[in-house]
């Protein structure tokens, strides 16, 4: 399903500070084929991980730009119809269009958010005068909005619906991130803590209600930050971190194999070029 904690802050008071500090699990079936976050073959501006299930080939959950344009997804909880269009090629659309801003993808994408399954989406733009992050949810208000600085939390409903796991996620993210004394380095550790709790937040009538039709044990599962289940859970972590000078760290936490117990860790540094 995912979940994503993210702070916005375009004009930083400090040097030292961020313009955005992001922290992402993905939630997927272990056996679903996908590619691990790194710059394409056929585009080396673009870094994200990809989907290669047959017909969603291409897709993402979660990508950058080295021309400082950024996206993100998360699907809504309701029925699924297994005929609507991928939702992951929202993300790589806008990653590959130069000339759209965040605001006009995502309106052209609301005057077609029927043709999909319920998907919440954020796009951004980190310019050398302006940053921008806006964002559509097509079960939500039929237009995308501009988000102003701030500490957000996205799961599986509309922005900042205060479901438990997101309300506990978002305040432990939120004590992180005001820890001014951590490096670069142990502010990814102490994100990839938060993103990997595992504690229950069950019951909550929020979230049950959303998901009627889930069965009590997935909705129970769903209520962790961290899903583990026997066939499907958190299976990628990702932490993105842009400075004050455009100095952009992207670490990725994920599992090769359907082995819940073995992980890979791999990080990747660039300056925007804008």
């Amino acid at each position: 399903m995912c979940i994503i904690f993210f702070k916005f802050d375009p004009r930083p008071a400090s040097k030292n500070a961020y313009r955005l500090i992001l922290a992402a699990n993905r939630d997927e079936f272990y056996v679903r084929p996908s590619k691990a976050a790194d710059f394409w073959a056929n585009n080396n501006e673009i870094l994200s991980g990809l989907d290669l299930e047959g017909g969603r080939e291409g897709g993402s959950w979660l990508g950058i730009s080295k021309r400082g344009k950024m996206a993100a997804i998360t699907n809504y909880m309701e029925g699924q119809n297994p005929d609507a269009q991928g939702r992951g090629f929202l993300v790589s659309n806008y990653l590959m269009d130069r000339d759209v801003d965040s605001y006009s993808y995502l309106k052209k994408v609301s005057a077609e958010g029927h043709l999909y399954n319920g998907f919440n989406l954020l796009t951004a733009e980190f310019r050398a005068k302006q940053d921008t992050v806006c964002y559509y949810g097509n079960r939500g208000s039929p237009e995308p909005i501009h988000l102003k600085a701030g500490i957000y939390g996205l799961s599986n409903s509309l922005l900042d619906t205060p479901w438990r796991k997101l309300l506990k996620g978002k305040r432990h993210f939120s004590s992180v991130i005001s820890d001014q004394a951590l490096s670069c380095d142990g502010l990814v550790q102490e994100l990839l803590t938060v993103l990997n709790n595992e504690e229950l937040n069950a019951p909550d009538p929020a979230q049950e209600s959303q998901g009627f039709g889930y069965t009590k044990p997935i909705l129970q599962a769903q209520s962790a930050v961290c899903v583990r289940t026997p066939h499907y859970g958190t299976r990628t972590n990702t932490i993105i971190l842009i400075d004050a000078e455009g100095n952009v760290t992207f670490t990725e936490r994920t599992m090769p194999t359907c082995d819940t117990n073995k992980w890979s860790t791999n990080s990747f540094q660039f300056k925007l070029e804008v």
